[in-house]
């Protein structure tokens, strides 16, 4: 790294990805160099949002082997995240990849063995790992305060569908599934990571109102602690923005994160349900999380195991749905851990 600054490349310059531009470019370690995106109009908005030139490539392959990186930011439709992050890892760079990290088990798996060998930094830009209320939370759930969890509940609705017809989110070449896979993917990956449950088994309904991707999903899991749990996403929702509702019960008390950031919990010691305020302080988030992470700062927030535990729900959900009758989660047979 070139004075100590980190020599950074995106691989993709839509709207998501300038928003990832600005942040990084607010860091002192950080460098900015390049751009790849196969769209002109797209490379000229992220030039302008960096506020100075950088050489462009069509191809984020040319970036990588005409430029001088350390590592990559990549923001591009989910299909092509495995091809694009392997790739990178291949030739000794530093990842972030957006969610979700892979659209198949297969290559999420292949993703996390890669850099297992590799030893560079590879995380996701699942940003809910950086907010306090989800850390709080997960704090309470590992310290034992209500127990061994046995149920959970999970409700996610958003005008998805009114929002992202015919965009290549709906395009299953490119968005690799529907609603589920997208912004289902955040519920997803959260709901593991606070509880550390894992998934044993899936049954499941899905309504793809016309496309051809999942719109609305209703999901029944059983996790390999004995818990059970349901996760409902619907992606037609008539009012804009979105919706989400969380329950975790667990033998010795119940948390509830409600819509608007609210958090209530009740225990054996306290039955009377108490409204949470305060989490605790902000660490950051995802961007300064892969700086922190490879100047050996910080250990790497939402790690590559966290994708393919998405990953390997959100198959078995599809594939349930298929057959009709419940399914069990294909393991991996990698490490579990997700600290």
């Amino acid at each position: 790294m070139a004075e100590n600054r980190i020599r950074l490349g995106f691989i993709g310059t839509g709207g998501n990805a300038r928003g990832h531009v600005a942040q990084m470019n607010r860091l002192a370690d950080v460098e900015i160099v390049a751009f790849a995106d196969p769209s002109a109009q797209s490379l000229k908005l992220a030039t302008e949002r960096l506020g100075r030139s950088v050489p462009t490539f069509g191809d984020y392959r040319e970036m990588i082997e005409g430029s001088k990186l350390d590592a990559v930011v990549i923001s591009t439709p989910h299909t092509l995240h495995y091809e694009q992050a392997m790739y990178a890892l291949e030739h000794g760079l530093h990842v972030e990849v957006e969610k979700p990290m892979a659209c198949t088990s297969a290559h999420a798996r292949a993703l996390v063995q890669k850099q297992r060998e590799t030893g560079k930094v590879l995380c996701i830009g699942y940003q809910r790992h950086f907010e306090p209320r989800f850390r709080w939370v997960r704090d309470q759930i590992a310290s034992g305060r209500i127990g061994r969890v046995t149920f959970l509940q999970c409700f996610q609705s958003q005008n998805w569908l009114r929002s992202q017809r015919g965009s290549w989110r709906v395009d299953p070449g490119l968005g690799g599934g529907g609603q589920l896979n997208d912004s289902g993917s955040h519920l997803v990956d959260i709901v593991l990571w606070i509880t550390g449950l894992e998934a044993m088994e899936a049954s499941a309904y899905i309504d793809q109102r016309g496309e051809r991707v999942d719109i609305n999903a209703a999901v029944n899991v059983r996790f390999t602690n004995g818990a059970l749990g349901n996760i409902s996403i619907v992606g037609d929702q008539v009012a804009k923005g979105m919706w989400e509702d969380v329950t975790i019960a667990g033998d010795k008390g119940i948390i509830w994160m409600r819509q608007g950031g609210q958090v209530w919990i009740a225990t054996e010691e306290a039955l009377e349900p108490t409204q949470v305020t305060d989490f605790g302080p902000a660490i950051g988030g995802k961007d300064q999380n892969l700086v922190d992470a490879i100047l050996g700062r910080a250990q790497v927030q939402v790690p590559p195991i966290c994708g393919l535990r998405v990953i390997e729900l959100t198959e078995a959900v599809w594939r349930a749905a298929e057959q009709g009758h419940p399914v069990a989660v294909e393991k991996s047979g990698v490490g579990v851990s997700v600290s």
